[in-house]
């Protein structure tokens, strides 16, 4: 796939005669095999899978982490999700997006309702409450390393996050998190999503936090929604110590509207 920015790096997981095709849209400084495990889950529940490196990440090509608009990152999900339905078509087609790419997922989901069934959001930047405001409101964006317990109760996250060359280990770039805020400016503005989506988020997230999150999903929760929260549980939910009662969760809403 070829974008705005230079070449994308998509991948598949595919099965044959699919039930439904989960789109996955990944976080911020992620990368799309992360999500292999999360992948064969799907795959075992009937899904053929799609996932596309955003700019600036994993093997896509652009500047390392950086972008300076949402909606370009969701016209390249869009481009995804075109290419898979030209591979597996007539089935229906979802949306699981985590973090950053929640907030794209949610874009999408307001953007394009009429091309899916459903969609997940796990622990999205509905907001920039919290970190990336206090962020944007230095002169200077320190240099400060993410503190790789607060991803997962599970610590061989944090271990194999740190170790992976693909993975974006630098600092907060500016213009990413101006982006995200202009991003969630337009999502408010947005309405409310017109498909069924289910929320789901660990209350002891320490990166996008869950009492911020509570009201903006109270603007944009319609009909069929639904919300899970987890205590005790991180940010990476489909990482985490609990991810199979998750998973199960997950699979159990998508089956019910595919």
């Amino acid at each position: 796939m070829t974008d705005h920015a230079g070449a994308l790096q998509a991948t598949s997981w595919r099965i044959p005669e699919p039930r439904y095709v989960v789109l996955i849209v990944h976080g911020y400084s992620q990368h799309v095999h992360m999500y292999d495990p999360v992948a064969a889950v799907f795959n075992a529940d009937g899904a053929s899978v799609y996932a596309v490196d955003h700019m600036g990440h994993g093997r896509s090509e652009g500047e390392r982490a950086v972008f300076d608009d949402i909606e370009k990152i969701v016209d390249d999900v869009h481009l995804l999700a075109e290419r898979a339905r030209a591979e597996v078509p007539q089935v229906p087609v979802v949306v699981v997006a985590h973090s950053m790419g929640g907030l794209i997922g949610s874009r999408y989901l307001q953007r394009y309702p009429d091309e899916l069934a459903c969609g997940v959001l796990s622990a999205p930047a509905l907001t920039t409450d919290g970190i990336i405001d206090t962020l944007l409101a230095q002169p200077e964006i320190l240099d400060v390393p993410l503190d790789l317990s607060t991803l997962s109760r599970d610590p061989a996250v944090g271990e194999a996050h740190g170790a992976d060359p693909l993975v974006y280990h630098g600092p907060f770039r500016r213009q990413l998190l101006e982006a995200v805020k202009a991003g969630t400016q337009t999502l408010a503005d947005g309405g409310r999503f017109a498909v069924p989506v289910l929320w789901i988020q660990g209350e002891d997230d320490q990166i996008v936090r869950f009492e911020y999150n509570r009201p903006a999903w109270a603007t944009l929760e319609g009909a069929g929604a639904q919300a899970r929260s987890y205590p005790g549980a991180r940010h990476e939910l489909f990482f985490e110590t609990n991810k199979e009662e998750v998973l199960g969760d997950v699979l159990a809403f998508i089956d019910a509207h595919v």
